[in-house]
Parts: C-alpha cells; structure tokens; sequence
C-alpha cells in the first residue's frame, strides 16, 4: 500500500528488537504540515485455528468422558503479561514459506495433538492498525485424527473442549481475548460454526 499525496514518511526508525517483535516509529509530515511521530510495534503474522472435532476422537482428552456431539478444540493457557489464564482457540506464528493453512495445520498438532484433513482461511485482517504492524489468518479445520503433540519451551497448555453450541458464549466469559472472539465471529458468519 502507497502514502497518499499529503502524507510524506520523512524517516522509519526501529528503537529495539526482540525475539518477539521489533518496535519503533515512522516520522510523518502530515497533511497540515506538521511533523508527527508514529509508534508502531512489528510482529510476524499469526494465525488462529477454530478446529470442529467429533466426540468420538476424543477419547484420552482430560474431561472429555461421556461427550457426544460435535465440539471445538480449545487450549487454556496462563498469560504472563497480562497475568490471567485465558481459554483460547489453538494459535501461534506463521513460518517463513508456510500458508496460514499450513501454519495452522502445524500449531494445531503441535498444541493439541490432532492433525486436521480439511482447512481452509475464513479470513486475513490486520490486527490493531492503530499501533501494530501484524497480519492474522482466521483457518477452520476438521477431519481431526490424532497426531504428535510437540509444544515449544514456552508452551503449558491444557487441552480442553467445547462444543459447538456453547463456544461462542464460552469465549465471551471473561477474561475473554480478541483472537478466539474475532475467529468464532467470523465462523460463525460464515456458516463452520
């Protein structure tokens, strides 16, 4: 995407980088003609799974005896950051040369331990334009099979389930979080959920 006319960038200036992400600032000329600093926080993009898994996969699930019926996998997690344990839908970065189907197909085995054979991008969008410079992939996927659990070294994520009818609602309990919401908005508009 282009500057418009009566924008100018008169500089593009990274203060630090972390394994994370890198934060800086561009200098703008505004269309008044005064100069204005831009904060901006660059991550790389990410992407959000909403997984439909039947009952019957699931056995060797903690808490999931005696369920029927079509559920979505979700993972609870604590947050350091922000210090609370959110329930969340499956989620994590893009590699380089990786899809946001194929990204998804590989953090939802590695966080849960179920490899879809379907997926399909319900939607990309940037995230937080105000502040970040960080695209997400919205992925449903099913035909969920058992796989291999591999999470990273800062991974401690209970697997748990929901099903189908109630994960809207669930994942408006708080503490609630933007990705799960905004990826079972989405699915739901488009008629997976």
């Amino acid at each position: 995407m282009t500057v418009p006319d009566d924008w100018e960038r008169l500089a593009e200036v990274t203060e630090y980088e972390t394994p994370w992400y890198d934060g800086g600032y561009d200098l703008f000329a505004q269309p008044d003609g005064t100069e204005k600093r831009y904060y901006w926080a660059e991550l790389p993009d990410a992407v959000v799974v909403v997984a439909r898994i039947d009952a019957g996969v699931l056995e060797g699930v903690d808490g999931t005896d005696g369920e029927t019926g079509e559920h979505l996998l979700f993972v609870e997690q604590y947050r350091p950051p922000i210090r609370e344990t959110h329930l969340e839908l499956p989620a994590g970065i893009v590699e380089d040369g990786e899809s946001y189907t194929q990204a998804a197909t590989r953090e939802l085995e590695e966080e849960t331990g179920f490899r879809p054979s379907s997926t399909a991008l319900l939607q990309e969008y940037a995230v937080a334009t105000g502040v970040l410079r960080h695209d997400r992939g919205v992925v449903y996927a099913e035909g969920l099979e058992p796989g291999e659990r591999e999470l990273d070294s800062n991974e401690f994520l209970e697997v748990t389930t929901v099903p189908v009818e109630e994960a809207l609602a669930r994942a408006r309990e708080q503490p609630a979080n933007d990705s799960t919401l905004t990826a079972l908005l989405l699915a739901a508009e488009d008629g997976v959920l």
